[in-house]
């Protein structure tokens, strides 16, 4: 299968501040990576420098074939990014932003309208076509500006973060657009902090932490390096923690962990229904003290807490406080303003700006 993005030793610096210190992946062709990773580690500069927002200090990078600083040009016109937070215009209409991409892609007047219509009606949004942007709501702006990366058809799609803000409902009919896109054969590279996002959407998976891959593989190949099934207990109170991953210890195949302030007892083991009922039957006498317990497998977020040492919100702010503010010879990334009105990203927030310059400052 043909590999639609390849990187191979990117790193980039923001003064004394490494964001990327070689990263290397690919993503084959109709295929979708998620690029996992706690605040910090390096995501969005990877997305920016894919996208031609960014050049690198060192390595190479290649999307569909072309290389992103020798053919930057030929790059923008074969994708698609929507970034962290949605760019549209809030004073045009549905229908209006579509169209007013599709212009700033050379597309025909006729066919910027059609376009634009097909995806509104593809995302849901014909109800809203005429309304203005800034009364949609966060989950209805999310799928315009989704919608908008698709307007010239891209083969690949950046979608960075694309859930965060949104309420769990609106995060699982994203989901479902994001599937839908996956299934009609777009490469798709996601950011996420949501690892059941990544679980549930990427056939592959990527983890980076302080600008370095981490690991690599299928969510099930991440799992495994965790390890089996975990006894899982949380007690009345954390002091008799203590006390308890004493009797279950003769259970445990690794060393109990135990968490006092969170009253929390994680013991791994093997087995499967056989070993809860043994741990009722060593844990007579403190059964009073626990409040629940059960066998679970492990997740995404157990895979980061191994990797990383913490969970994947916690962290410094991104390298992306680089990231979003960071310029650089190469290129400017100039984010819309949310309620502005001015799309100063017309040729930045969709990142398949045509290779002539275009106006900024969007239509009202």
């Amino acid at each position: 299968m043909t590999d639609a993005i390849v990187v191979e030793g990117l790193v980039k610096r923001f003064g004394g501040t490494t964001a990327l210190d070689g990263v290397d992946l690919t993503v084959a062709e109709g295929s979708v990576l998620g690029l996992l990773g706690p605040n910090g580690a390096g995501k969005t500069t990877v997305v920016r420098i894919l996208t031609t927002l960014l050049r690198a200090d060192a390595g190479r990078a290649e999307v569909v074939g072309l290389d992103v600083v020798r053919d930057a040009d030929a790059v923008r016109a074969s994708i698609g990014l929507t970034g962290q937070y949605a760019a549209v215009d809030e004073y045009l209409t549905g229908a209006e932003n579509l169209e007013m991409v599709g212009r700033l892609y050379r597309l025909g007047r006729r066919e910027a309208r059609a376009r634009a219509g097909q995806l509104l009606e593809r995302f849901d949004l014909t109800g809203a076509a005429d309304r203005p942007a800034k009364t949609y709501s966060g989950g209805m702006r999310r799928r315009l500006d989704i919608a908008a990366s698709l307007i010239a058809r891209p083969r690949v799609l950046f979608l960075d973060e694309p859930t965060t803000g949104l309420d769990p409902r609106s995060r699982l009919g994203m989901w479902d657009f994001i599937a839908d896109l996956a299934d009609g054969g777009t490469t798709i590279l996601l950011t996420t902090q949501y690892l059941e996002e990544a679980d549930r959407l990427a056939d592959r998976m990527v983890v980076i932490d302080r600008g370095r891959v981490i690991a690599r593989g299928t969510a099930d190949e991440l799992k495994a390096q965790v390890g089996g099934q975990r006894l899982e207990l949380t007690a009345t109170r954390g002091e008799v923690l203590p006390a308890i991953a004493e009797r279950l210890r003769p259970l445990a195949v690794e060393e109990p962990h135990v968490d006092e302030q969170a009253r929390r007892l994680s013991l791994p083991v093997s087995g499967g229904v056989e070993v809860l009922a043994e741990a009722l039957r060593r844990l007579d006498g403190h059964i009073a003290d626990v409040f629940d317990m059960g066998l679970r497998r492990p997740d995404l977020d157990d895979v980061f807490l191994t990797l990383t040492g913490h969970a994947a919100d916690d962290g410094a702010t991104d390298s992306g406080a680089t990231d979003s503010g960071a310029t650089d010879s190469g290129a400017t990334d100039s984010g819309a303003t949310d309620g502005g009105g001015t799309e100063d990203a017309a040729t930045t927030s969709r990142d398949t700006p045509p290779a002539e310059p275009v106006p900024t400052g969007g239509a009202r």
